[in-house]
């Protein structure tokens, strides 16, 4: 009796070794493109990691300056005050500092995905990780998504919020290629993984409080649905994308409902703040709603049509808003003597009020 147990035990961890080298053996070359980007992070910033150096960002700074106040208040009751008299004339602090105890799940569960990496450090693990989930959802090779995932998380953009400080921004596109790639594989049949990486991917897209940003993406997946719907006509699929709509549904009400309370506060925030309706509204105004913010404040910092070829040619516009004397162009083969005229004229000639660069690759700038 006693040899068949062992027989019977030495079959399971038997099957269990082999599942494990099964599995290893799928997604081994995911596992070593993961420990690549995180090896590649840590790079990117050495030696000022390893020496604690920090980088200055303007907004943080900003941000950290108005938050004392109800820093210094929970020191000293212990309690979180929603309100500060440090911005404006006073205002909640529902945008400046949000953090509720709901979503203390789900900052533990970002800071897992992020390796538990410092600051700076996991900002580009995470736009490389996103980016090459996404690659994977539509089928490319392991080599190929992480050639594809250093192209799009070493894009100039990226690197400039982050020295800009802008770091809900960052969340927030680092977000947006995995929370995509759940939608690509519930439409592509895989609905339970659908299901799940959407949901996670939204709960940290909404938690990373740029609703701005996630909006606009909105619409990338509005047209994307759009699409797999027109396939699934012709190719006679309906039921088929009516489960992967309902798995994708699924997913983004979970998420919903674990922000809710971010949600909620920022939408009754809006109504009171210059992006709700307004009482001083000029009458015929053809640049003024009855609601909301101006057109031309809304698209002051929006791309140029023409600067749209900066995606794939460095510097289009000029590059950054630098006096043209900065350009080591000119201060290699310009002529000394009109350096006074180099020092009046701006690199940046596009339709934005400026910009810090305008490079393909961060490396470039």
């Amino acid at each position: 009796m006693a040899l068949k147990y062992t027989y019977y035990i030495y079959l399971c961890i038997k099957d269990f070794i082999y599942t494990i080298m099964e599995i290893l053996k799928k997604y081994l070359l995911d596992v070593v493109a993961v420990i690549a980007f995180a090896v590649v992070a840590y790079a990117y910033f050495m030696p000022a990691t390893l020496d604690g150096r920090i980088l200055y960002q303007h907004d943080s700074s900003a941000g950290r300056g108005a938050g004392e106040e109800v820093l210094k208040y929970k020191e000293k009751t212990g309690e979180t005050s929603r309100w500060t008299n440090a911005t404006f004339s006073g205002m909640p602090t529902y945008q400046t500092s949000p953090s509720y105890p709901s979503t203390s799940v789900l900052s533990a569960a970002a800071k897992a995905y992020h390796l538990w990496m410092p600051d700076y450090v996991w900002y580009v693990f995470a736009y490389l990780l996103g980016f090459y989930i996404l690659l994977r959802a539509f089928d490319f090779r392991q080599h190929l998504a992480a050639l594809g995932a250093v192209i799009w998380a070493f894009s100039s953009y990226f690197f400039i919020i982050i020295a800009a400080g802008h770091i809900w921004k960052v969340m927030a596109l680092a977000y947006l290629p995995p929370m995509i790639a759940g939608i690509v594989w519930a439409y592509r049949g895989k609905y339970m993984r659908g299901l799940i990486v959407t949901a996670l991917f939204t709960a940290f897209e909404i938690y990373a409080n740029h609703v701005q940003m996630t909006y606009y993406y909105l619409f990338v997946i509005f047209f994307m649905v759009i699409a797999f719907l027109v396939q699934a006509l012709k190719e006679k699929q309906l039921a088929r994308f009516l489960k992967a709509t309902g798995a994708c549904a699924a997913g983004a009400a979970l998420a919903v409902c674990i922000n809710l309370s971010t949600l909620y506060h920022t939408w009754q925030y809006g109504q009171e703040s210059m992006r709700g309706k307004s009482e001083l509204v000029k009458k015929n105004n053809a640049n003024q709603s009855n609601s909301g913010l101006e057109r031309d404040y809304i698209t002051q910092w929006s791309y140029g049509i023409g600067e749209t070829w900066t995606l794939l040619v460095p510097n289009t516009k000029g590059g950054a808003s630098v006096p043209m004397s900065a350009n080591p162009i000119v201060q290699e083969k310009g002529n000394p003597e009109l350096s006074y005229l180099y020092q009046q004229i701006g690199q940046y000639w596009g339709e934005q009020p400026g910009t810090s660069a305008q490079c393909t690759l961060a490396r470039l700038c």
